[in-house]
């Protein structure tokens, strides 16, 4: 199965994963152009194009590499946050803590780094969709305020599945239905989980924590992938995984000191 063609059957389990829940809250749809937009538009920002740039990237560069690359979301989102939103400025604790954060991510991925970084090309389009998903942190903060809940987060699902879609057909005709269980049981997981429960909680973070706090999850991605593998898949427990795990919480730790004393 190609990238896009997984991309498209995640969100679009992840959209079904929305409509059902509107339905059993019996949530009224926006009806107007006006609160529609933003959300087709971060359809397209934060998951369409940031999905498809990853998965093209690392085709060419080491996942320790792209996983570095992912963590400078925090990095762009507290630069344009600084200017774009009043509830949301750069101060010395948030800086720390998101560079202390950055370091731990360098330290905990140095192992699984090779000898070549891989392409400039693969590297660029990693760090470009970072930018997308900074950007799109601070436009759903600013443009979806008035939006319920709920739709902050299935909305964009709409345009990224339509897009997905018509991409996957586009670039990797014939499209490949699966025809094992397990394939079925791992999309259902990514859209379910990935694409449905974890957008309600992202979303929802934007508005109560801000942008800023909220993308340094992306810290955690690398975190929770070394330590599940050495959990569940016997990899050795290094001191690269201490010390960066170390480095992480303690960054975690620092930006939530400094939000709630500004």
């Amino acid at each position: 199965m190609g990238p896009m063609t997984l991309v498209a059957y995640r969100v679009l389990f992840g959209l079904l994963f929305g409509i059902a829940v509107i339905l059993i809250q019996r949530e009224k749809m926006p009806r107007t152009l006006k609160a529609w937009t933003p959300l087709l538009v971060l359809g397209l920002t934060n998951v369409a194009i940031p999905f498809f740039l990853i998965s093209w990237g690392e085709k060419t560069i080491d996942s320790g590499v792209a996983s570095i690359l992912d963590a400078t979301v925090p990095l762009f989102t507290i630069v344009v946050a600084h200017f774009l939103l009043h509830d949301d400025k750069m101060t010395v604790q948030k800086v720390v803590g998101l560079l202390i954060g950055f370091a731990g991510v360098v330290v905990l991925m140095s192992k699984d780094i090779g000898s070549s970084a891989g392409s400039l090309l693969g590297q660029g389009a990693v760090i470009l969709a970072s930018a997308f998903y900074a950007g799109s942190s601070i436009y759903a903060r600013k443009f979806t305020e008035d939006t319920p809940g709920i739709f902050r987060s299935m909305g964009p699902l709409v345009s990224a599945t339509a897009v997905m879609w018509l991409a996957s057909f586009f670039f990797e005709a014939p499209v490949k239905v699966p025809d094992q269980s397990i394939i079925w049981i791992a999309l259902l997981w990514l859209g379910i989980l990935g694409s449905g429960v974890a957008f309600v909680m992202v979303f929802y973070l934007i508005h109560e924590i801000g942008p800023t706090r909220t993308t340094m999850v992306t810290y955690l991605f690398p975190l929770g992938g070394v330590t599940l593998g050495v959990i569940f898949l016997h990899e050795t427990l290094t001191w690269e995984i201490v010390v960066g795990a170390a480095l992480i919480l303690a960054s975690l730790v620092v930006a939530n000191w400094s939000s709630k004393e500004s």
